[in-house]
């Protein structure tokens, strides 16, 4: 699906330097940061959303000890 963006001057020259010297297009590189990045800005950003509903009173937490404990069970 292709999707635009806009960059920052200074990293979009980061970009176009790296794709020269490396013989491999900015298009390669955008992929990649996208793949490699996704499961970290997943495992926060959703990480985030659960510790409001914790501060909301609106999920429930589990000591350490009763998790361990119910694994034995």
């Amino acid at each position: 699906m292709p999707t635009s963006i806009r960059l920052a001057p200074e990293i979009e020259e980061r970009l176009d330097f790296l794709a020269a010297r490396t013989g491999r297009s900015k298009a390669y590189y955008l992929r990649e940061l996208i793949e490699r990045g996704i499961e970290e800005m997943e495992d926060y950003y959703l990480a985030a959303e659960v510790l409001e509903r914790i501060k909301r009173g609106e999920e429930d937490v589990v000591t350490g000890e009763d998790f361990w404990r119910g694994l034995d069970a």
